[in-house]
């Protein structure tokens, strides 16, 4: 069955709002530790300006990351599950196929 034809209940759609929410909370708590931590050490316009660029690369990556269309869901959670923003245990509650193909992506 290829991605796009998957389909997800209602049960399956909440269970991702929620995943999603737990995630990006986690992502937002280590960025803030990450960005406290550089703003500590700048002494000067370039530093400030390293910190605009790191900022806004991590914004790219983490608006990337939350793709919660239905046809980006396994990909979205198998990224999530590999960069250990979530478990495979969260996700209970998905149909046995999907959690199969989440747990399968995030070892590629």
């Amino acid at each position: 069955m290829q991605q796009n034809q998957l389909g997800w209940s209602a049960k399956e759609k909440a269970l991702a709002q929620d995943v999603f929410k737990r995630a990006y909370g986690r992502e937002i708590r280590v960025l803030l530790k990450e960005v406290r931590e550089q703003a500590t050490t700048l002494a000067e316009a370039e530093d400030i300006w390293r910190l605009h660029d790191f900022l806004s690369a991590r914004r790219h990556d983490i608006d990337g990351k939350y793709d919660d269309r239905e046809s980006s869901l396994i990909f979205a959670f198998a990224t999530l599950l590999k960069d250990g923003l979530l478990s495979l245990d969260e996700l209970e509650g998905l149909a046995a196929d999907k959690l199969a193909k989440v747990s399968a992506l995030s070892r590629m």
